[in-house]
């Protein structure tokens, strides 16, 4: 037995997760999305206008089949065609378009047996870097320094019917928006602004999205590590 306790922020209280409900543009398509973080289920539970609820659950995952984007053998770029497949994303230029393809035909891990996904959450920061990278704008190694910013934290994602059977609701408590929206806000801008002095570093060498399709980067090359 391994439980362990994961926190859901809501504008709701969630006593039963369903399985088959939710949004399938989220960033790894339909499921559950929780975070063993309590302080950042607080914030991600509040809106500008609303505060919400912190939902707390127990589930054993000794027996559960776990995708770890964060661990070998995927790399960000994995993680990045995930949210590649299933956000919705402007396409603003010829060079993203063949960068959302490459990364979706090369890069985009099975979820078929999966039954939870670990990995970045892409909250609006965290999508504006993704974004920037696969438009060419940014480096790789650019790319994996901005996932680390702000502490924007992880998300643990339920799947499958199995995972779904096993989370127990435990309690939850309500979030006041006051606090946690503007705590959520300044997370966020204190990313973005370690972002923009990231950028102005003059970058010479590295791995842009163009270099991974000129040079056929597959998810065994070496640079990717």
């Amino acid at each position: 037995m391994e439980k362990i306790t994961l926190y859901h922020g809501s504008p709701v209280i969630v006593p039963k997760p369903e399985y088959g409900k939710g949004k399938s543009y989220n960033d790894y398509g339909r499921g559950f999305y929780c975070t063993e973080n309590l302080e950042l289920a607080r914030e991600w539970a509040c809106s500008e206008e609303n505060g919400g609820y912190v939902n707390q659950y127990e589930i054993d995952i000794a027996q559960m089949n776990i995708l770890h984007l964060d661990s070998a053998p995927y790399t960000i770029l994995h993680w990045l065609a995930l949210l590649m497949n299933n956000r919705q994303i402007r396409i603003s230029s010829p060079i993203m378009a063949r960068g959302v393809e490459w990364l979706t035909t090369h890069f985009l891990p099975p979820l078929e047996d999966v039954d939870v996904v670990i990995g970045y959450r892409a909250d609006d920061s965290y999508f504006s870097f993704a974004r920037a990278f696969v438009n060419n704008e940014i480096t790789l190694a650019q790319l994996s320094y901005a996932m680390h910013l702000g502490e924007l934290g992880k998300q643990f994602v339920l799947k499958s019917q199995k995972a779904f059977s096993a989370i127990q609701f435990v309690s939850y408590n309500p979030v006041e928006q006051q606090i946690y929206y503007p705590r959520r806000k300044q997370r966020d801008e204190e990313a973005r602004a370690a972002y923009r002095a990231e950028l102005e570093r003059e970058v010479i060498e590295g791995l842009f999205m163009r270099d991974i399709i000129r040079e056929e980067v597959k998810p065994d090359d070496p640079r990717l590590r």
